[in-house]
């Protein structure tokens, strides 16, 4: 489920750079998806939420998950501390901002896939 405090356009904004990094173009992710290429155009501008099953099928074909997406968005829990990992990364100026965002977001969508691995296999 996304938050309905999440700004619709960062939402966007990090599925678009997903699709990006993973040199998909964007007619393609929509086909992927099985959604069209104006709605996919439009969540990436911000302009209208996905779904949840639209969102967790766009996670899994950028392979990532839906919660991954929501919490580089700035999905987090309020007043959560980003980790050591997260605040080194950011604070690498070897590396370009782009470069530092996309480990940053390939980090938190890995640690996010294995909290949830954990929690499925407790249960």
């Amino acid at each position: 489920m996304i938050p309905p405090w999440l700004p619709r356009s960062s939402l966007g904004e990090v599925i678009r750079r997903q699709r990006e990094l993973s040199r998909l173009p964007m007619r393609q992710l929509a086909a992927m998806v099985g959604i069209s290429n104006p709605y996919l155009s439009q969540i990436e501008r911000g302009l209208r939420s996905p779904s949840g099953e639209v969102l967790d099928a766009i996670a899994e074909s950028l392979q990532t998950t839906a919660d991954a997406l929501v919490h580089s968005a700035g999905g987090n829990e309020a007043g959560e501390e980003e980790t050591p990992v997260v605040l080194a990364l950011r604070k690498d100026h070897r590396l370009t901002a782009a470069q530092r965002e996309a480990l940053v977001e390939m980090y938190v969508a890995c640690v996010t896939a294995t909290h949830s691995r954990r929690r499925r296999d407790q249960a």
